[in-house]
């Protein structure tokens, strides 16, 4: 008999996507499923999915949430994928927005209370459907309130007698940090406002409140959970991490192939396997199309999808620039984020008319042209907790570069192994190391026999999601042993 999971997510694909976090909420709750977990996953009803036209009804269920100073309404509605029930958070105050988090200036200036609300409100339908959930799974700093309220507002409900908590950290520079005077918008007691609390050098810490009472923790590759517990990439909270490495488990992300297929992918011109490569020269005239850009065969076309952020290693890509337009390639890039990335990789477009083109969107549609269309997909990320798009790149045939760092190492073997390997792989994090790594795969490239093993190897690599839930359920199983213990 499989367990009672709530998944607990501020995103979750077909509903709503800024990132990776999205992926893992939509795909691991039908993965469990499968493996006989009974699964029931709480989002946020945004405005994005309002607008997606998706088939949500209200349920009529209404529940209070207390904020401290006041009591607000949440009213709760239901939809469904591939079989698995989403309950969604309705409060238009909080929630009908442009953004997720944040707009381009900044984040949202209520995040506290919006993902305070959204964390309780979770709770209380839990308490109104009498749910008695084996494992509530927790995702990031917006849901990190949770294990800290089964802990004391709502340690003598019965429904929670036997719920244990996991906490899944997506990417720890992102932690929820808020001024401690807005402390009793969380309604929780002050004697856990503490160093070994939630307090964080004088500041409210939602992920940390995660990290301390939970009872157990994971984060979404092998690499990245060694990473966190050094200075370099814990961002502050790698003390507390090793102080629970007895709980701290890596778990690489799967990816859903029934989306991300080459061979059966809706979104692209063409469709192509390991065995049959042809349709990808049309994909990638399309893709050249689309971004107005020509290259002959012998040229690369390197693509890049990402969030324009520091993490994403895109000062070293823009410094790598003017060298990497002297080589024969074409790089196009889709992505969105900080306004000084945009403008500077917009600017860089029009200096580069002829071999550089941006887009600045997120635009799910295209992602897959990308990569169905380049030969090769750039990554040069300064840290990557799983990173996702070298995975699908594999499964399209389209090489991977990147940086050695999280899942990017974990996943991506340097052509130089042996073996051969799946793709490029770089470790300083500098210009010069990234143009280095990309010559030398433009140098391969010009072997067609060689490129094409190449190919056919990351082709026949397996990332899918059902090996990842199987490990998730070991972890559900031993948070569930140490609940009873205590």
């Amino acid at each position: 008999m499989g367990f009672t999971v709530v998944i607990a997510a501020s995103e979750a694909v077909p509903f709503a996507k800024t990132g990776g976090l999205a992926d893992v909420a939509g795909s691991l709750p039908a993965a469990l499923k499968r493996l006989g977990c009974r699964v029931i996953v709480f989002v946020p009803y945004y405005r994005e999915v309002a607008q997606k036209g998706l088939e949500i009804e209200d349920t009529g269920l209404t529940v209070p949430v207390n904020m401290g100073r006041r009591t607000v309404m949440a009213r709760i509605l239901l939809g469904h994928d591939r079989g698995v029930p989403f309950y969604f958070i309705r409060r238009d105050e909080y929630f009908d927005r442009e953004y997720l988090y944040g707009t381009p200036e900044g984040d949202y200036f209520d995040n506290l209370e919006r993902f305070t609300f959204f964390s309780r409100a979770v709770l209380e339908v839990i308490k109104a459907r009498r749910l008695s959930p084996d494992i509530i799974h927790c995702n990031d700093w917006q849901t990190g309130l949770i294990p800290a309220y089964l802990k004391d507002i709502y340690r003598e409900e019965p429904v929670f007698s036997k719920t244990a908590t996991v906490l899944s950290i997506h990417n720890i520079a992102y932690q929820g940090q808020f001024p401690a005077s807005f402390y009793d918008v969380t309604g929780l007691g002050l004697y856990l406002f503490n160093p070994e609390g939630l307090e964080f050098w004088g500041n409210l810490n939602l992920l940390k409140a995660g990290i301390v009472f939970s009872d157990a923790i994971t984060t979404v590759s092998r690499g990245y959970c060694s990473e966190i517990q050094t200075a370099e990439y814990g961002y502050g909270l790698e003390g507390v991490l090793s102080r629970r490495k007895n709980e701290l488990t890596g778990i690489l992300n799967g990816v859903d192939y029934a989306e991300w297929d080459p061979a059966t992918d809706e979104l692209i011109p063409a469709n192509y396997t390991a065995t049959d490569l042809s349709g990808k020269s049309a994909c990638r005239r399309k893709l050249l199309r689309e971004f107005g850009l020509k290259a002959k065969a012998s040229r690369p076309v390197i693509g890049m999808v990402t969030r324009l952020a520091g993490q994403k290693g895109i000062d070293i890509l823009a410094e790598a620039i003017p060298e990497l337009m002297q080589l024969d390639i074409a790089l196009v890039i889709l992505g969105s984020g900080d306004r000084s990335y945009q403008e500077l990789l917009t600017a860089l477009a029009k200096r580069y008319p002829e071999k550089l083109s941006v887009k600045i969107a997120f635009n799910g549609g295209l992602s897959h042209l990308v990569e169905a269309g380049s030969d090769m997909f750039l990554m040069p990320s300064k840290y990557e907790p799983c990173g996702l798009n070298q995975i699908y790149s594999l499964k399209y045939g389209t090489v991977p570069i990147v940086r050695a760092t999280g899942g990017l190492d974990d996943t991506v073997k340097d052509f130089s192994e042996v073996g051969g390997g799946n793709g490029f792989k770089f470790t300083t994090f500098s210009s010069d190391a990234l143009t280095g790594k990309v010559k030398e795969a433009v140098e391969l490239f010009r072997d067609k026999k060689a490129w094409a093993e190449l190919q056919k190897r990351g082709m026949s690599e397996d990332f899918s999601w059902d090996d990842a839930a199987k490990k998730y359920i070991e972890v559900y199983g031993q948070a569930k042993a140490r609940l009873l213990k205590t």
